[in-house]
This record gives structure tokens, sequence and C-alpha cells, in this order.
């Protein structure tokens, strides 16, 4: 199995700044793209960045320069810098990981989900 456990959430005064991590452990041969979503109270998940095995980076719209996605193969942790918050940002933050199990197995996994909040 494989356990995501997302960190770094919590409430921060607009124009702050938060540093998100996902940390993936147990069966895993490497890790393939990675992804932020994030779900605020009545409104559907949506995508906020994702960054492929190679590095290559994708970003929402509504984040775009103020966001940035990273990962650390070595330790199988990605990372969401959010800066230049809003309050519009405050949502729960989810990763989403695609997980090698075996080479040729591969699965999608969903962290606990942390919650962003950013006041005005």
């Amino acid at each position: 199995q494989v356990q995501l456990v997302e960190s770094g959430g919590g409430l921060v005064q607009a124009g702050g700044s938060l540093r998100l991590s996902c940390a993936a452990s147990g069966r895993i041969v490497s890790l393939n793209t990675m992804a932020w979503y994030r779900q605020a109270p009545g409104k559907q998940r949506e995508l906020v960045a994702t960054i492929t095995s190679g590095g290559a980076t994708r970003y929402a719209g509504f984040v775009k320069g103020r966001f940035t996605i990273s990962r650390d193969n070595a330790k199988n942790t990605l990372y969401l810098q959010m800066n230049s918050l809003k309050p519009e940002d405050t949502s729960i933050y989810y990763c989403n990981v695609q997980v090698f199990r075996t080479q040729a197995t591969m699965n999608e996994y969903w962290g606990q989900g942390i919650q962003v909040t950013v006041s005005s």
C-alpha cells in the first residue's frame, strides 16, 4: 500500500505565504505525474498544478505567477509554494500522485487533504 501525508497548511493573512508538502511512502518503485488540487466548500475539486516525472509543470490560470509546484524524487515528496495568497485561495488542498508499484503497475493515490485559510 501507499500512503500520502500532507503538511504545511494553516491560517495566513492575505499576501502571505505557505508551503505545502506531500510525502509518499510504502511500496513505491517510482512516481509519475504529481499534482495539487483544491476544493472549497460548495465547489467542485479543481486542479491547481501538475508536475511530470521529468519536471515539466503546468498551472491553473488563477495561481500562475503566485504558486510554484516542485518535487524531490529522492524523498518521494511533492511541494507547493504559495505566495501572494488571496482569501479566494481558501480551500482544502489535496495532493494526487501516480505511483508505479511495480515496473508495469501504476495506481493513483490521494492525500487526506489539508486546510489552507487566507484571511482578509
